[in-house]
């Protein structure tokens, strides 16, 4: 999970450069029992819970009065591949936004005013945010 953690603060293009290049060499004095790349992405999921567990009791701030609510759209494929899509076929949705048609999810959050994240929510692609309590 500490692995997990401090790649999102480095400046690595993707996770199996971050993990190949700089976990495996720079790193292996503080992780000497270090599972190979292949292994560690096998194990990845069983991180999930523990992952939430900390984001509940360390990361997520509480409310105290002013929030603030916003959502991204997570595309899952190009529009032109969205028929062809069988991974994600049931629970992607369409929907139009600024910049056009996605095929994918929304990530909605909600931030108390010193910036910390309240709560999180992910929907598909065609949910209103006026109309979805997070």
């Amino acid at each position: 999970m500490t692995i997990l953690v401090c790649y999102h603060f480095c400046t690595f293009a993707n996770f199996k450069h971050y993990y190949i290049f700089y976990v495996e060499q720079h790193l292996s004095g503080r992780f000497p029992d270090a599972v190979s790349y292949n292994r560690f992405v096998e194990l990845m999921p069983r991180v999930f819970f523990y992952m939430m567990l900390f984001m509940k009791l360390h990361a997520f701030g509480k409310c105290c009065g002013i929030s603030f609510v916003d959502s991204t759209m997570i595309p899952v494929c190009h529009n032109l591949r969205r028929y062809a899509n069988r991974v994600s076929k049931d629970v992607a949705t369409d929907d139009k936004e600024t910049m056009g048609w996605c095929h994918g999810f929304k990530l909605h959050l909600i931030c108390n005013d010193s910036e910390k994240i309240i709560t999180l929510c992910l929907t598909g692609a065609n949910v209103d945010n006026r109309n979805k309590r997070v």
